[in-house]
């Protein structure tokens, strides 16, 4: 054996103990808990032949002594191609000292996002670890600040994806909280600070791994998940799902597919989905399915203030941020949730140069101690805040209830928007008929014979008189009033219109929104 041929021997041998990782044994482990390992993760996110790894050999700087040989230092970090465009991705091994984060671990996620920055391109990252390597003391923790540091850096310049498939506890939770997008796995993922034996120890407070930690949990109550995944082969259809959306930086349009002529016939099966009585609850969700390409929605936070419905769509081709009232749950009322969750989607939409489309059916703010205290005027008016910030094309479709304070901040004219349409069972007033009629008319109802029946009369006659669609049409506040079966194509036409939209601000280094 030559010389080269014994160096190429030993290459060979290097790579396949690093290709390994952890073993044969901790990978079973692994596919006895439906998990994949940190490389199969990446095998199934990139197309066949395109990852091309980075920091294979990188190993921890010695403590003391001769440092333990961790292969890939326990994260395999590349990038590739994900349906024909490149990504940026890190994965963590927990088969290599549980996944553990040191200073050598981090430099590798670092210098990848680095190097997404720089190329434009996403960044998607499998959380897997055991959190800091203890042993490596404040080498660890400095590593995690370095990339705290590279996700705030690459905010509203690269998407970012967290895929939580492990633990993910401590301060490996922030990163992730950082990130655009946190999609985690039914089962085996745990995400939270402080688990049930601290919680015990400080509080005395028994609770669950589920109880604080859980991907239910997160989904539906703190609101840190935006989609629940059943196991790491449907994270991974999320994650390209979510990517067919997006631009691959903010310097990049969207992946719009602009249609050619823009199918003018009305669609009167959606005049069929709007309920007699305005006061009724109206499934917001089929409407949406008559509007957008193909019926499909890709929701954000589903499971998280229902109230309100954000997702990606298209409309005639163009990609789209949905922000819709739900009327079916909390009569579709804003309330500290929802505007948070409204607020983070619209901010992610103006970063990223996608559209904006607001359908509006809603009756007010939730009233309620619980909100007061919680603070509902700061959060409503992150609201506000981020659809006045927002330059992106913004139309904006008022259905049904549009009263107070709610109907500014679901994108009003006032707010920015470009188009405004209103179908003609929109109401558009301070407050809503009933409550009106009981307010200016209050001596009138008391004195009344029959006094709900006259508050019904009352109620209608003040629908008709200040809160038709027309008034607010006659005044310049709406563009026009719309029957709601041509809804679709007139929304495709006006975003194709908008297109081309600039619009300059005054400058500044930045606002300071009410978080």
């Amino acid at each position: 054996m030559t010389l080269s041929d014994r160096l190429l021997q030993e290459m060979r041998d290097r790579s396949a103990r690093i290709l390994a990782g952890g073993g044969e044994e901790k990978a079973r482990l692994r596919h006895a808990l439906g998990q994949l390992t940190a490389r199969e993760r990446l095998a199934i996110l990139f197309q066949d032949g395109t990852f091309q790894e980075i920091g294979m050999h990188v190993r921890a700087r010695p403590q003391g002594g001769v440092a333990k040989e961790l292969p890939a230092d326990g994260v395999v970090v590349g990038t590739g191609y994900v349906d024909g465009r490149p990504v940026a991705a890190f994965s963590q091994d927990f088969t290599v000292a549980a996944g553990t984060l040191g200073r050598a671990h981090a430099g590798k996620i670092v210098g990848a996002m680095q190097f997404a920055g720089r190329a434009g391109m996403p960044v998607v990252a499998f959380n897997d670890s055991g959190g800091a390597r203890i042993q490596e003391a404040v080498d660890a923790l400095a590593g995690y600040g370095d990339v705290f540091f590279q996700n705030v850096l690459l905010s509203g310049v690269v998407p970012q994806i967290a895929v939580v498939c492990g633990p993910c506890a401590g301060g490996a939770a922030y990163s992730p909280a950082l990130m655009d997008f946190v999609i985690m796995t039914r089962t085996n993922a745990r995400m939270f600070i402080t688990g049930p034996e601290v919680i015990k120890a400080v509080t005395g407070r028994t609770v669950t791994m589920d109880d604080v930690g859980g991907a239910a949990m997160h989904a539906t109550v703190s609101g840190n998940v935006h989609f629940l995944a059943n196991d790491d082969a449907h994270a991974v259809v999320l994650v390209r799902r979510l990517l067919s959306y997006l631009p691959a930086n903010n310097a990049e349009e969207p992946p719009h597919r602009p249609a050619g002529d823009i199918d003018e016939t009305p669609d009167q099966a959606i005049n069929d989905l709007i309920p007699a009585e305005p006061m009724m609850a109206m499934d917001v969700r089929p409407i949406i399915a008559r509007l957008v390409d193909g019926g499909q929605l890709l929701e954000v936070h589903a499971d998280f203030a229902a109230n309100l419905i954000v997702g990606f769509a298209r409309i005639g081709g163009f990609v789209v941020g949905l922000v819709a009232n739900q009327s079916a749950v909390r009569a579709g009322a804003l309330d500290i949730d929802a505007s948070d969750k409204g607020a983070r989607f619209i901010r992610f939409c103006n970063a990223f140069s996608i559209p904006l489309v607001t359908l509006v059916d809603v009756p007010g703010f939730l009233p309620g101690i619980d909100q007061e205290r919680g603070g509902i005027i700061r959060h409503g008016a992150k609201l506000l805040f981020a659809y006045a910030a927002a330059t992106v094309p913004k139309i904006t479709v008022i259905m049904r209830k549009a009263y107070g304070g709610s109907y500014l901040a679901m994108c009003s004219q006032e707010m920015g928007a470009d188009f405004v349409y209103a179908w003609p069972t929109a109401e558009i007033a301070v407050m809503g008929a009933e409550g009106a009629a009981n307010v200016l008319y209050s001596k009138e109802l008391k004195a009344a014979a029959d006094p709900r029946a006259m508050a019904a009369e009352l109620a209608a006659s003040y629908r008709a008189e200040f809160a038709t669609p027309y008034l607010s049409a006659g005044l310049g506040y709406i563009t026009d009033v719309i029957d709601p079966a041509t809804t679709r194509w007139v929304v495709a036409l006006s975003l194709r219109k908008a297109a081309t939209k600039r619009e300059t601000r005054p400058p500044k280094k930045h606002g300071n929104m009410p978080l």
